[in-house]
């Protein structure tokens, strides 16, 4: 997923100083706290990842599965969306194709209204966000069952290359608490090892 910048950011700021934000519709995790707490974090955590890519201790891959589990007894996805609000997923023409089917359009006509192709990396992205199926008064992914496999596996935390992620993974710490919960055990449990 990609963050889409400055562009966001002012959108955010106007829209939240005359619409409520969309998470007083329901009762939803407090996506503030968290990146008030990764801001805080920041330097440590970022100095940490970078010794940890350049390390790679045999350790990191066990206590990174432990800091995933940690991060969904902590973390329920349906009740953030901040991804969906900040972030745009990377589409498989496999994905636009079924998506389209399912909202009664061709994958042309899908394509043109939302989608654009990234010139430098050649990535189909959403042409803006939040995403065109968040719906923001609920909170939720409209799409949910059928959703682009970049979403339903977001934020990608455990993965067999994980250590070659820390870049992405530091860039989503304040964009999304189960990255920042995750990463604080892998750190905890780190020093410990030490």
């Amino acid at each position: 997923m990609r963050y889409k910048g400055l562009a966001f950011y002012f959108c955010t700021l106007f829209t939240s100083l005359f619409f409520p934000p969309y998470n007083v519709y329901m009762k939803k995790i407090d996506v503030k706290k968290y990146r008030l707490r990764a801001y805080r974090k920041k330097k440590v955590l970022s100095a940490f990842m970078k010794k940890l890519e350049k390390m790679r201790p045999k350790a990191a891959t066990a206590f990174m599965k432990e800091g995933e589990k940690e991060a969904w007894k902590q973390i329920d996805c349906k009740k953030c969306g901040n991804c969906c609000m900040t972030m745009t997923p990377t589409w498989k023409k496999s994905e636009i194709k079924r998506v389209a089917a399912h909202v009664g359009m061709s994958p042309k006509e899908f394509f043109d209204k939302w989608l654009y192709t990234e010139e430098e990396t050649g990535d189909v992205l959403n042409r803006s966000t939040p995403c065109q199926f968040f719906n923001q008064k609920k909170g939720l992914c409209t799409i949910y069952e059928i959703r682009p496999h970049d979403c339903a596996t977001f934020p990608h935390l455990y993965r067999k290359d994980f250590l070659d992620q820390m870049e992405v993974y530091e860039q989503n710490l304040h964009r999304c608490p189960a990255t920042l919960v995750a990463m604080e055990h892998l750190h905890k449990m780190m020093q410990k090892e030490q």
